[in-house]
């Protein structure tokens, strides 16, 4: 063995399994971190007999984004920016659960205006679709459908250039800030949002003919990857993968924060259409409906925002924001909102007459979602375990934090 080699495999990560472990028949096959179908940097070990799955173990932290040292060296309003690049396909959604619990922590919740509140809910649902066209997008073309990931893209990128034009980002927003807003929506707004869901609403619908009833796909996910409700259950899992498993439970009706009790909409599960409740297709199909409700939303919230909490001249977005937050007391709080991909939470300590947190820590749905992936992996053949990540949907900038 070269010394070249040697100092290859002192420096990275062991395998769980040894060579002199496996039986006969079977090995080990490294699936990433390069490896696109991942999503990410992410290594899988896969230890098979021929083509049949015995063991998946993930290898993660090559995208280690130091969230919460972060966190804990910086104010809270600082920090934002950090939130916005753990989940960097949900941004919105991690902001506002970080500002709201930092206001929860503050005692100001009641102080933010309800054109503020509208606007929030607004820009993350609008958010949450463009995250769900991503999962759904490239999940198509992991499957081998090239067409949906095109179309998908084609309709985020509307939602990108709102987005943009509220904030002047695309994907990393700073925009929702603790108190407020760091701006008003841009005038006319609302009009340029009102015509895009009309836009969208048919566009879903050929999504259903193109992928969701499509033989193929339904061939490669149906029956594949199924997670039992006590599984996900037991491991903690949330969002679509708890959801596709036919357990109807949102934190935007569980919790009801913000302005979300005020809003009518349904929270899809999956029913087992095309194969088994709790596979790789009902997983798809929940975010698909999800997409439906998400628009529904922002259609009532474009309401409110053109109706009785309309823009006025004398509207400030930060005047419920503090010009230096200083926590009195310490506090422990954990507090938690709906992202894309499940239950998001953080976890503060706080120190009397700080304005930097002793303690955060972030519980993100990504790394929890992903520990079942051994469980419902183990049996399957090697091409299914590329649906089975897939389904999952996780972003490695939330996994490693």
């Amino acid at each position: 063995m070269s010394t070249i080699y040697k100092n290859y495999l002192l420096q990275s990560e062991p395998n769980k399994f040894s060579q002199d472990a496996l039986k006969a028949g079977e090995m080990i096959v490294n699936m990433g971190p390069q490896h696109p179908s991942t999503h990410g940097v992410l290594r899988l070990e896969v230890v098979t007999d021929g083509e049949i799955i015995q063991e998946v173990v993930p290898h993660i932290g090559y995208l280690h984004r130091c969230f919460e040292k972060h966190a804990e060296s910086m104010a809270y309003n600082q920090t934002i920016p950090y939130v916005d690049r753990m989940d960097y396909l949900a941004a919105m959604n991690s902001e506002h659960v970080w500002a709201m619990g930092v206001e929860k922590l503050l005692g100001i919740t009641d102080q933010i205006p309800k054109r503020v509140e509208y606007i929030r809910v607004l820009v993350t649902e609008l958010n949450r679709i463009a995250s769900h066209f991503v999962a759904i997008g490239t999940y198509a073309i992991d499957i081998g459908a090239f067409t949906p990931f095109l179309w998908l893209l084609r309709d985020r990128e509307h939602i990108q250039r709102l987005l943009e034009w509220v904030c002047g980002a695309r994907m990393l927003y700073n925009y929702i800030w603790v108190g407020g807003l760091y701006y008003d929506l841009p005038i006319g707004f609302e009009e340029r949002c009102r015509e895009f869901i009309d836009y969208l609403q048919p566009k879903l619908d050929e999504l259903d003919t193109i992928l969701l009833s499509n033989k193929i796909f339904i061939d490669r996910t149906a029956n594949v990857g199924v997670l039992p409700l006590d599984v996900a259950i037991n491991y903690g899992c949330s969002g679509p993968m708890l959801r596709g498993s036919g357990l109807k439970y949102d934190l935007r009706r569980v919790d009801g924060y913000s302005v979300y009790p005020e809003l009518d909409f349904e929270v899809p599960i999956g029913k087992g259409l095309a194969g088994t409740t709790g596979d790789c297709w009902d997983r798809n199909y929940v975010r698909a409906l999800e997409c439906r409700e998400s628009v529904k939303i922002i259609s009532q919230c474009l309401d409110q925002l053109t109706g009785d909490h309309k823009r006025t001249p004398d509207f400030d977005p930060q005047a419920a924001c503090p010009k230096k937050i200083r926590m009195t007391g310490s506090q422990e709080l954990y507090f938690r909102g709906e992202t894309p991909r499940g239950e998001l939470g953080y976890y503060f300590r706080t120190t009397d007459k700080s304005d930097v947190p002793f303690r955060v820590k972030g519980r993100a749905p990504s790394f929890v979602n992903l520990s079942v992936l051994s469980d419902i992996s183990r049996g399957c053949m090697v091409a299914d375990l590329i649906a089975i990540v897939g389904s999952v949907d996780i972003v490695l900038g939330e996994v490693d934090r």
